[in-house]
């Protein structure tokens, strides 16, 4: 639950942008029958889930404060579901649509197409769609996430900077590199970890999508492979499910903290108490809430005062056994 005062917080921004802004511009009507704005909204994995819940957290305070019907679409981190609930959100005649890039352009430019003619303002969240972002920024399409690759190296970085790792060792990333688009995340962990352990020495294993939609079907894939490799010295991931399950592979394998580095995304309880007791070095913070605040305020901004759409990086920083004791009481809550 969120507390008053932050409540209030985010009540008293947004109120005041909308202030502001309404004294500079006129504002254009919402197409809503009761006046509200209505927004469909891809969160991308499940509610609840520690790779989703600060998202929902952070689009629900956004529509309460804004005054918007928010409809929420969970689709298991299934690209297809993601089409198919597009497709959806369309039928439905919102006045705006937030949806992700994991489908790829190819798959979501037609439909991004569709949507724009029909009026309907469409922009993006936690994997970037650069193409139809240019094309249809003046019409509000901005992104609200992590620049992919850039965060992928900076836990790469952090985690040969934990000092446990040196040239030679071997390593493998576990992650998605079939997609478009969302294996740049993976790529950056990669080569940060290539360009210190050398050539040769960093592995790439795919995560299928039962695995994406359900990460506990790949404990046995992990299992085998640290069976197969006895010598790996590290794990790098940008998958958050992924990361949340690793602690768990390693002690069942009965790997002890710091015997296997593991550098991960996003936060939960599996992955705080994984930092805390010393599996994982870092886990990149691509700032959830602000991936579900941003984009319900995108499309308020645009519908009511033609605001074109902004690029947010949300994603620059990482939590480490330095910080995550300040950090853990706001991720118990659902913000962080």
């Amino acid at each position: 639950m969120m507390s008053p005062k932050i409540r209030r917080f985010h009540y008293a921004m947004a109120c005041g942008l909308a202030s502001a802004l309404a004294l500079v511009m006129a504002p254009v009507k919402s197409a809503g029958a009761d006046g509200k704005i209505v927004i469909y909204m891809q969160m991308g994995g499940d509610p609840g889930i520690a790779s989703v819940l600060a998202r929902t957290t952070g689009a629900e305070a956004a529509a309460k404060a804004l005054g918007i019907e928010l409809h929420e679409q969970y689709a298991s981190w299934d690209t297809k579901k993601m089409i198919d609930q597009f497709k959806e959100a369309i039928a439905a005649k919102p006045d705006g649509i937030e949806i992700m890039g994991h489908p790829g352009e190819d798959a979501m430019g037609p439909l991004v197409d569709q949507a724009e003619a029909q009026g309907i303002i469409v922009t993006s969240g936690n994997n970037p769609l650069p193409n139809l972002e240019k094309k249809y920024k003046e019409k509000g399409f901005g992104y609200a996430g992590a620049d992919l690759y850039a965060g992928g190296y900076l836990t790469g970085q952090a985690m040969v900077e934990s000092g446990k790792l040196k040239p030679g060792d071997k390593a493998v990333v576990w992650d998605i590199f079939h997609q478009e688009g969302r294996s740049r995340s993976s790529q950056g962990v990669f080569d940060a970890l290539e360009k210190t352990l050398g050539k040769g020495n960093v592995d790439k294993l795919d995560v299928t999508q039962d695995i994406d939609s359900d990460a506990t079907k790949g404990i046995p894939v992990m299992t085998a492979y640290l069976a197969a490799h006895p010598d790996l010295k590290a794990i790098g991931t940008q998958h958050g499910q992924l990361t949340a399950i690793l602690p768990k592979i390693l002690k069942d394998a009965g790997k002890k903290p710091g015997d296997v580095v593991v550098g991960g995304i996003d936060l939960g309880p599996d992955v705080i108490a994984g930092i805390k007791a010393g599996y994982i070095v870092a886990s990149f913070d691509q700032v959830l809430y602000l991936q579900g605040f941003d984009p319900v305020m995108q499309i308020w901004l645009t519908k009511k005062y033609l605001v074109p759409g902004l690029h947010q990086d949300t994603g620059v920083g990482l939590v480490t056994p330095a910080n995550v004791d300040k950090i853990a009481p706001l991720i118990q809550q659902g913000y962080r």
